[in-house]
C-alpha cells in the first residue's frame, strides 16, 4: 500500500517524468467512484505533475497553451476546470472518535451521503438523534480513498469535522489504503480541518475537469 500505487492506478502514471506529463488512461472513459466519468484528472507535486486523459486526447492536450483549454479539448467544455489542494495522511491525528459507521442507505442518513455507498461515518446528537456531521468515502481504487466531510451549520465550531476525518482515516489505513483529502485553494476552514486531522499541506495540488 502506498500513495504511488494509488496515483499510478488512478491516473495511469506516477511519478511524473517532467514538469507536466500528459498520460493516456482508459480510466478517463470509465465510470468513477460515483458512476460519472472524469475525463481529465491530474495531481501535481513540487517535483512535477501528471495529467491523465483518455488516450485519444493526449496529443491535443499536450499541445494546449493553457490547462484551461483542456475541458473543451476532451469534449466537456460545459464543466469547466478545477484546482484544489491535495493532501494525504499516513499518521492521522490521535483525536477521539466522534461518529458511528452505518450503511449509506440506512434510515435517517443525510441525503448528501447517499452517493458514497458502502458505509459512511456519522455524528449524531445523543439527545435529539439529529445528524450533526458526516464523512463519505470516495473509493477511487483499492489503494486510495478520498474523504469528504460536511458539518451541519448549527454544529460547527465543536471540532467534529477534524475528529471524524481522523477517525475515517484510521479506518482507511486499517483496510490497507491511503486516505486522501482535497479542498478548494481558498477554503481556509477545510484547510484547518485537514491540518488538525493530520493531513499536512505538502504543496501538492489536484486539478482537472470539474464534476459539473
Amino acid at each position: 500500500m502506498s500513495l504511488t500505487d494509488h496515483l499510478r492506478h488512478w491516473l495511469g502514471a506516477w511519478p511524473p517524468q517532467e514538469k507536466l506529463q500528459v498520460t493516456g488512461s482508459v480510466r478517463r472513459t470509465e465510470p468513477g467512484w460515483d458512476g460519472r466519468v472524469y475525463p481529465a484528472l491530474g495531481v501535481g507535486s513540487p517535483d512535477g505533475a501528471v495529467l491523465s486523459v483518455a488516450p485519444e486526447h493526449v496529443g491535443r492536450v499536450t499541445a494546449a497553451r493553457s490547462l484551461r483549454e483542456v475541458p473543451e479539448l476532451v469534449g466537456y467544455a460545459e464543466r469547466g476546470w478545477f484546482e484544489a489542494v491535495f493532501r494525504w495522511s499516513t499518521r492521522p491525528a490521535p483525536l477521539p472518535d466522534a461518529g458511528q459507521w452505518m450503511p449509506a442507505d440506512a434510515p435517517g442518513v443525510p441525503d448528501w451521503l447517499w452517493p458514497f455507498g458502502g458505509e459512511v461515518l456519522v455524528a449524531v446528537d445523543p439527545d435529539s438523534g439529529e445528524h450533526l456531521a458526516g464523512v463519505g468515502i470516495k473509493r477511487h481504487d483499492r489503494y486510495g480513498r478520498e474523504l469528504s466531510v460536511v458539518t451541519a451549520p448549527a454544529a460547527r465550531g465543536r471540532g467534529l469535522a477534524r475528529r471524524l476525518v481522523a477517525q475515517a482515516a484510521r479506518r482507511v489505513l486499517d483496510e490497507g489504503a491511503v486516505p486522501t483529502y482535497l479542498h478548494a485553494l481558498t477554503n481556509t476552514a477545510s484547510a484547518a480541518v485537514a491540518n488538525a486531522a493530520g493531513f499536512p499541506d505538502r504543496g501538492w495540488t489536484a486539478f482537472g475537469v470539474a464534476e459539473r
